[in-house]
């Protein structure tokens, strides 16, 4: 994936347009590992957006819920990599309710995948 696991945490979150792909470094002065999370995500991002979701198929060796309707609604879809603190994260925003359906089902199957434990509440937007 271009950063190590044993060195990073993932998580999913859950908003009611969208939700967000995030990756932090364990160790805060660990610049490597926080370059590396940073350069996969905004690949993640333009990758997405171009309609290429050969990544989470890779990963998971099936297609990910959500994703033939995310492919086919990719013009009703923003991807925006953010880079944070210690990495980064990938926002996934809609309008489209069809669209929103399928990122959330998209993320609730890497929250079980990925076993990360995040919540599966939709929960408001924070205001940071």
């Amino acid at each position: 994936m271009g950063f190590s696991h044993e060195n990073s945490a993932q998580h999913f979150r859950l908003v009611p347009d969208s939700g967000t792909i995030e990756v932090i470094a364990d160790d805060a002065n660990d610049v490597a590992t926080r370059d590396d999370i940073r350069m996969h995500l905004s690949h993640i991002a333009k990758m997405f957006t171009d309609g290429d979701f050969q990544l989470p198929l890779f990963i998971h060796a099936t297609v990910p819920p959500g994703v033939p309707v995310m492919k086919t609604k990719r013009g009703a879809i923003t991807y925006a990599f953010e880079p944070t603190t210690n990495g980064g994260q990938v926002r996934i925003a809609s309008a489209d309710p069809e669209a929103v359906k399928a990122i959330h089902e998209f993320l609730f199957f890497q929250i079980e995948d990925h076993r990360t434990g995040d919540s599966k509440v939709i929960a408001p937007p924070s205001h940071e």
